[in-house]
């Protein structure tokens, strides 16, 4: 699943001439048990601010729609792509994040010449790159891909929800929470789960 979008670009072009064109990345979904992880690339327009951006994590499920609308509709280029179970299960969590996140740059229309990435790991892009521990909180371009990256996971979660009801995923969004834990055990896993994730891993020993 890949997503991605372009604004104005003859005035991203005009500006990519001009200046430096910065993206800001982050991921959602590391933690889970189950699903992909996603991660999503956004270059914002100077011209055309967009208030209210932070943190996902800090926002309501409400609140992160609607700047997510407005990132898809103002933004100079977003992006949004993802590793899936399988490849997170077969490279790690970590190098599996880092795919997804280099997925999701490489569709960004403009290409930028440098890439903000939140926290302290950076992944091989065709750009420069610097990291930014807490980015999500401090860059408007990393609280915008934070709030793709996010409303894009708990998308799949809703239709994982559908069709696996007996993990309530609507509840704990595939978190190792205590209810989850307890479905996970009286169920066993289901497709979507992390077989490398300790909690999966034992049940499957």
């Amino acid at each position: 699943m890949a997503e991605h979008g372009a604004s104005r670009q003859d005035r991203a072009g005009q500006r990519a001439r001009a200046a430096d064109l910065v993206c800001g990345v982050d991921e959602a979904g590391r933690g889970p048990l189950a699903g992909p992880v996603y991660a999503a690339a956004v270059i914002l327009d100077p011209a055309q601010p967009i208030f209210g951006l932070r943190d996902s994590k800090a926002l309501s499920a409400r609140r992160r729609e609607q700047l997510a609308a407005a990132i898809r509709r103002q933004a100079l280029g977003w992006a949004v792509a993802q590793a899936s179970t399988e490849e997170i299960d077969r490279l790690n969590i970590l190098q599996a994040t880092m795919l997804a996140m280099r997925r999701a740059v490489a569709l960004l229309q403009p290409a930028p010449t440098l890439a903000r990435v939140d926290g302290n790991r950076a992944p091989e892009l065709g750009c420069a790159v610097q990291t930014l521990v807490g980015g999500d909180a401090l860059d408007p371009a990393i609280s915008a891909a934070s709030i793709l990256a996010k409303c894009a996971r708990d998308a799949w979660i809703d239709e994982l929800h559908q069709r696996y009801p007996q993990y309530a995923f609507d509840r704990h969004k595939g978190y190792p929470t205590a209810l989850h834990l307890a479905l996970l055990g009286e169920h066993g896993p289901c497709p979507e789960h992390r077989r490398s994730f300790g909690p999966v891993r034992r049940l499957l020993a």
